[in-house]
C-alpha cells in the first residue's frame, strides 16, 4: 500500500458536500478540511498497482463541485 494525499479546491459554498460525499464512496482514509488555498485534504491508501492519477481522475474528479486537485505522492512515513 502507498500513502497519497489529495488537496481539493472546491466550488465556493461545496466543502461539506464534496467532503461527504467523498465520504460516502469510502475510498479515502481520512478527509480533513483546511485553511489556504485549497479547501480539503484526502488521504488515500492505494496498492502498489494502482495508477494514482488515474484513481483520481476516476473517483475524486467524477464529485460534483470540486474545482482543482493537486496529488501529492509520499515517500516515508516517519
Amino acid at each position: 500500500m502507498h500513502a497519497y494525499f489529495v488537496r481539493i479546491k472546491c466550488q465556493l459554498g461545496e466543502s461539506y458536500t464534496v467532503a461527504n460525499r467523498i465520504a460516502e464512496l469510502e475510498i479515502a482514509s481520512e478527509i480533513y478540511s483546511t485553511a489556504g488555498s485549497f479547501d480539503l485534504l484526502v488521504k488515500l491508501y492505494l496498492e502498489d498497482d494502482v495508477d494514482v492519477g488515474q484513481f483520481v481522475n476516476t473517483h475524486i474528479h467524477a464529485v460534483d463541485g470540486i474545482r482543482d486537485t493537486e496529488t501529492l505522492v509520499t515517500f516515508r512515513a516517519f
